[in-house]
């Protein structure tokens, strides 16, 4: 008889996790963990989120390469035509639970739009990019009607002279954001739009893989992204600067959670040896946002707690870290976190289904059995 332990010896090739596996070739994104550099279709994201903004980013995601002038505005034009979900979409969300969590009903919604689109089960190049435009103009939509008619309000109309994030803020508050945060919550879009094979997009390309539709693709990304291990982080980290609650409170609340060994969230990443370079901007975001909001405690507890884990961990921010208290001070309700991170990263899940269906082989690994072998059958009654 074989024992788990010798079957398991027979093979040296798995990962718990499929860490350091390479599962296929892209041209999405890179991230060079050593170095903290994340780069886009050959731009590094520093250099985009200083000049880009989503939308170019959508496009270069998209096509591999910035798009000419007219190019930007028609993408723009095909945004604002699809921001409004279908009547039949806002009618079913007022039916369900008001605390609902709201990536629960953005999964649902995403999953019904399939309902109210003709071509949702084609997967030729065209009609792909137009649920992928689709889809990434009526994501912030959803989210936005949710917090509205969570709290007893009536959706607002999208306003398409705007764009995506400006837009968001519009449709969530019922007023016009102010310019420069708008463009704050633009470059977290752009921070966000796509990181490798990261849970939530691997599982798009194992669906879309099968050559399943555009939208079971993102149902199932949404999924993955809901789960606490790989969305939330930036929630979890805002809840724990509230109970924190004041500067001077900062290292005696990590040193409790140092001596029990608990997760501190926000810091620490899989890949990043070294600073995220995403947190780099955000960091700069929540100081600014303290400034505009004159409740600089939130940055202050972070930057010390920062500061502190370095001291005494050797550990950076990631990307969730800082984006807590920006968002935070934005006035965004803590459970929205996760749907704009959403909102961002539709447009690398679409672009990795684009590049799936482009160039298509069934995602189909194997798995190393690790149990026993050769076991004789028992009738029931002798068991």
């Amino acid at each position: 008889m074989t024992t788990a332990k010798e079957s398991s010896a027979k093979s040296s090739s798995s990962s718990g996790g499929l860490r350091g596996v390479v599962a296929a070739q892209s041209t999405m994104s890179k991230v060079n963990g050593e170095e903290g550099i994340l780069i886009y279709q050959g731009y590094n994201i520093h250099d985009l989120a200083e000049n880009s903004t989503f939308e170019e980013t959508v496009f270069l995601l998209w096509n591999g390469r910035l798009p000419k002038q007219d190019e930007l505005d028609m993408l723009k034009t095909e945004f604002r035509s699809n921001y409004e979900v279908p009547s039949e979409i806002l009618v079913f969300m007022k039916h369900f639970p008001h605390d609902s969590q709201p990536m629960d009903v953005l999964r649902t919604c995403v999953s019904t739009l399939a309902f109210y689109d003709d071509e949702s089960h084609l997967t030729d190049v065209e009609s792909a990019r137009k649920t992928a435009t689709r889809l990434t103009a009526q994501f912030p939509t959803i989210v936005a009607a949710w917090e509205r008619i969570r709290n007893g309000k009536e959706p607002v109309t999208p306003d398409t002279s705007l764009d995506i994030a400006e837009n968001f803020l519009y449709m969530m508050r019922g007023e016009k954001p102010d310019p420069s945060e708008a463009r704050m919550l633009d470059t977290c879009l752009i921070l966000h739009a796509d990181h490798g094979f990261n849970a939530s997009t691997f599982t798009t390309r194992v669906v879309s893989g099968t050559l399943a539709d555009m939208y079971g693709a993102v149902t199932g990304g949404i999924a993955a992204l809901a789960g606490p291990l790989h969305g939330g982080a930036n929630t979890a980290v805002m809840r724990a600067l509230k109970d924190i609650g004041e500067v001077g409170n900062v290292e005696s609340w990590l040193d409790n959670k140092l001596a029990n060994k608990e997760k501190v969230m926000g810091i620490g990443h899989a890949v990043y040896k070294t600073e995220d370079p995403r947190a780099t901007w955000l960091r700069k975001f929540s100081e600014q946002m303290g400034g505009v909001t004159g409740e600089t405690k939130w940055f202050e507890m972070s930057k010390k707690l920062e500061d502190l884990m370095m001291e005494k961990k050797g550990l950076n921010p990631n990307v969730d870290f800082y984006s807590a208290s920006t968002y935070y001070m934005m006035g965004i309700p803590l459970d929205l976190y996760t749907p704009i991170f959403a909102i961002s990263r539709i447009s690398g899940w679409t672009g990795h289904i684009l590049e799936q269906y482009a160039n298509n082989k069934l995602i189909r690994p194997r798995a190393e059995y690790v149990g026993e072998w050769n076991l004789e059958y028992t009738p029931i009654e002798e068991r």
